[in-house]
């Protein structure tokens, strides 16, 4: 990493995601999915639910969850702000396999004080992968990158999403140390 982490908010904590906070993470991740929804052409199952498939890999020894936390403005009680997921802790190169900040939130430093913080604790190559539509994701990791791994430090990559080739590419994001 070139850069010291942007530190969180003074009234926002970084934790890993607890045993008994998955469900907090399972409720977020609807928001997540629903904020992708346009992108992928993603709708809600039979339950009114989006799927939630890639969650099943969380927690497990190749990878983990962050939570960004801090006082609800109208109940002083710890809230959620924001999620990370990390894979790939067992492998030769970690990933990003989900990350979202609250909207009211975006663009405020916290989701770029989040995404260096995480990358900072898991040392080692990264990837971190975003759909080509999505120009806002792209643009903030391509700044992440700049910022954890220098100018230069990284590179980026288009590649056919499997099984789906009537949709763009995804881009990857890939650090060189």
């Amino acid at each position: 990493m070139t850069q010291e982490g942007v530190p969180l908010p003074a009234d926002a904590v970084l934790r890993r995601v607890g045993a008994e906070q998955w469900s907090v993470v399972a409720w977020l991740w609807q928001a997540f999915r629903q904020d992708l929804s346009p992108i992928v052409d993603g709708l809600p199952y039979a339950d009114g639910r989006y799927g939630t498939t890639p969650l099943q890999a969380f927690p497990s020894s190749d990878g983990a969850g962050y939570l960004v936390w801090r006082p609800h403005p109208n109940t002083g009680e710890d809230a959620p702000l924001g999620f990370a997921l990390v894979g790939g802790l067992e492998a030769d190169r970690r990933s990003m396999a989900a990350f979202w900040i609250a909207p009211p939130l975006r663009r405020s430093g916290l989701g770029t004080a989040l995404a260096l913080a995480v990358l900072e604790r898991h040392l080692g190559p990264w990837e971190i992968g975003f759909q080509h539509d999505n120009a806002s994701a792209g643009a903030f990791w391509r700044r992440v990158a700049d910022a954890a791994f220098g100018p230069g430090g990284w590179i980026e990559t288009e590649e056919a999403v499997p099984g789906r080739p009537h949709v763009p590419p995804d881009h990857f994001i890939r650090s060189l140390a």
